[in-house]
């Protein structure tokens, strides 16, 4: 065993000139451990552990945070605090297992606890095997697309998650300047935002009513401005860079600023409910409520076109997978996977191919056995799983190597709404249909989430290193953990807390699957002009060459979460244009890479802790009580200190940036 160079290559984030060939930090010809007693157990230990953990504040908060970077950080520090040396590749293996967990449940909890709210039952089987065959399938579909995603288009997107987990892999196995750098940026970022998520000392989001000239228009005009001042969003927007921050931006201020006054204009005066999916009258909606009742449907709509328009864009790419693997299933052709570099070596496709078919038997038997006990509903069950999952796979993953978020829910919904207006159509209605639907729905969901997620692994390997074969096959193992798991958290905290009534966990995302499933399985119309209005948008997009998935992706995720991004973005530009040197520029944009990463990480430790602290109800401590300042937090002088704070915290990212001296 050798040691390895522990820094990134200056050519990591950019394109490749013509003939340039990317080498990683343990070279091809260089051989670290990998999969290990020691790395097997940390991987499938977090694995564990965090899908308990993630299912319990997805389900009590709504967000479901990525364990990605806090395993990447618990394996950096494990390894470095018992001395084992040259453990790079190792915790790249314990990370991409354990992230198995915040995927798995992101799948599970999007759609399972919906059975719950509509008052039906569902059992452990259920939950682990639709969990479990989903997470299946996103592993296996993504596989054929990883040299196209994480190879050839090298440069091309900033794989923000993956670039803050690689920093941190790096910059602990590295020591020295780079993990000070880290490490500073963590205790900043960390610090920063658990005094806001635990103590509320200023707002979390500033919004455009704390100015008074301006709450008048947020109230008939539904101009609203907000913000999220966390440092994590910000750091993440670094990352991403202005062009992409810039088109998610426009897609929300689309919504905000011209969707929204829009529908309030027109819909002011009537009388009548407008819409299936509206519990009100338009008059009486906030900017808020206008977004959640209409807009967001527009940019459910663009994301399932963009997505087919990337899928067809891309049909050239599935027609080479599609047909390398049944040329090795059938035996004309035979791979020599022997003489592939090791850093390039997949699963062998024929062994995908078959290893899809066995799990579509497997799902067929759910099904039909476990779910809707009958031949053709289960055979169309099948279908949509296999169809969609399928479709949506590079979807999923270019959304994450895009903007690090995956729409699973968006998508989820559109799949739960194509399941149930089929399923009636064969004669499946009512509760059994509700049942079915949100099952075949958590396959998909769950499906789609491993594959966005899966890339970011696979990106990590490929900047460091790691065999991919290894990595593809040891997260199979992480997936069925992380399952059985979520599937156990699930029924306890139902039979604990469970998600109806005084007390209940919130779990928004169920709640809105339900929502939408009940009327379709009672034959009640979807928004299908929002969704149509959406894909037009996707459309015109495309055609002027502007990315219609970056831009409904805006469309959809909340305005407060984009913002940020677009201001960090606008920090990378300038560090990266602040001299006319440019190597010098080059060196300034990593460092603030670096910090980037460094708020992100620690952002999502101390969010995880900050949450754990509520669960214990630490802010009923008698000498806690009095430093939490909820009700001033959210007033309009706690929102504009945030907003102060967070200027400052932008000022201080561009000018640590700058702390790099001429050579």
């Amino acid at each position: 065993m050798e040691a390895t160079k522990t820094s990134l290559p200056e050519n990591a984030y950019r394109k490749l000139k013509e003939g340039e060939v990317y080498i990683p930090v343990v070279p091809d010809d260089k051989i670290l451990r990998e999969v290990s007693p020691y790395s097997l157990f940390w991987g499938l230990f977090y694995a564990a552990i965090f899908s308990m953990a993630a299912a319990y504040l997805g389900l009590k908060i709504g967000q479901v945070f990525e364990a990605a970077i806090p395993i990447a950080i618990l394996a950096v520090g494990t390894s470095a605090f018992i001395g084992r040396k040259n453990a790079l590749s190792e915790n790249v293996i314990i990370q991409s297992i354990g992230a198995a967990s915040g995927v798995v449940v992101a799948g599970a909890i999007f759609t399972i606890p919906a059975i719950y709210i509509l008052g039906l039952d569902v059992k452990f089987f259920q939950i682990f095997l639709s969990s479990l065959f989903g997470g299946f399938l996103g592993i296996l579909f993504l596989i054929p697309f990883r040299k196209y995603f994480v190879q050839e288009m090298h440069g091309e997107f900033p794989f923000p998650e993956a670039t803050a987990t690689t920093e941190v892999l790096v910059a602990g196995e590295a020591g020295g300047d780079q993990a000070r750098i880290l490490l500073k940026a963590m205790v900043i970022g960390g610090i920063y935002d658990f005094i806001v998520g635990t103590f509320h000392w200023w707002s979390e989001v500033f919004e455009s009513r704390a100015v008074p000239f301006l709450t008048g228009l947020a109230d008939k005009a539904k101009l609203v401005f907000r913000i999220n001042i966390g440092a994590a969003v910000m750091g993440l927007g670094y990352i991403i860079g202005l062009k992409y921050a810039t088109i998610i931006a426009a897609g929300s201020f689309v919504s905000w600023f011209v969707f929204i006054p829009l529908i309030s204009y027109f819909g002011h005066n009537l009388t009548v409910v407008v819409g299936s999916t509206a519990t009100g009258l338009i008059a009486n909606m906030s900017a808020e409520q206008i977004f959640s009742t209409y807009v967001r449907h527009i940019g459910i709509g663009g994301i399932a076109c963009a997505g087919i328009v990337g899928i067809i864009k891309s049909s050239a790419i599935i027609g080479g997978a599609m047909k390398l693997a049944w040329m090795e299933m059938t035996g004309s052709k035979k791979l020599a996977h022997g003489g592939e570099t090791r850093t390039s070596r997949d699963l062998p496709m024929g062994l995908i191919g078959t290893l899809i078919i066995v799990t579509a038997i497997f799902i067929f038997a759910f099904f039909m056995f476990g779910v809707v006990h009958n031949l053709l509903q289960a055979v169309i069950g099948l279908l949509i799983a296999l169809i969609i999952s399928f479709l949506f796979t590079t979807v999923a993953a270019r959304a994450i190597a895009i903007v690090g978020t995956n729409p699973v829910s968006g998508m989820t919904l559109m799949t739960l709404i194509l399941s149930s207006v089929i399923l009636v159509k064969v004669g499946l209605t009512g509760p059994a249909g509700m049942v079915s639907a949100l099952l075949i729905g958590g396959v998909v969901c769950t499906a789609l989430s491993m594959s966005g997620a899966f890339i970011t692994d696979l990106k990590i390997g490929y900047w460091l290193g790691t065999t991919p074969m290894t990595q593809q096959k040891f997260k199979f193992l992480g997936t069925l953990v992380a399952a059985a798991s979520v599937g156990l958290v699930i029924m306890m905290l139902n039979q604990t807390y469970g998600f109806v009534g005084e007390g209940a966990l919130v779990a928004p995302q169920a709640n809105a699957m339900a929502a939408v499933i009940k009327p379709l399985m009672s034959n009640q119309p979807a928004p299908w002009m929002l969704y149509v209005v959406g894909a037009i948008f996707a459309l015109i997009l495309e055609t002027i060459g502007v990315p219609p998935l970056a831009f409904a992706l805006g469309m959809y995720i909340p305005l407060e979460l984009n913002t940020p991004i677009l201001a960090g973005g606008i920090i990378a530009h300038f560090v990266a244009k602040s001299s006319r040197d440019k190597k010098l520029n080059n060196k300034r944009r990593e460092r603030g890479t670096l910090i980037a990463s460094g708020f992100i990480a620690g952002g999502a430790i101390m969010g995880v802790f900050s949450a754990f602290l509520k669960y214990v109800h630490f802010d009923k401590i008698s000498f806690i009580t009095p430093i939490i300042t909820e009700a001033w937090a959210e007033s309009h002088a706690g929102q504009l200190l945030g907003l102060g704070l967070f200027l400052i915290l932008c000022f201080y990212m561009f000018w640590d940036s700058k702390r790099v001296k001429e050579s």
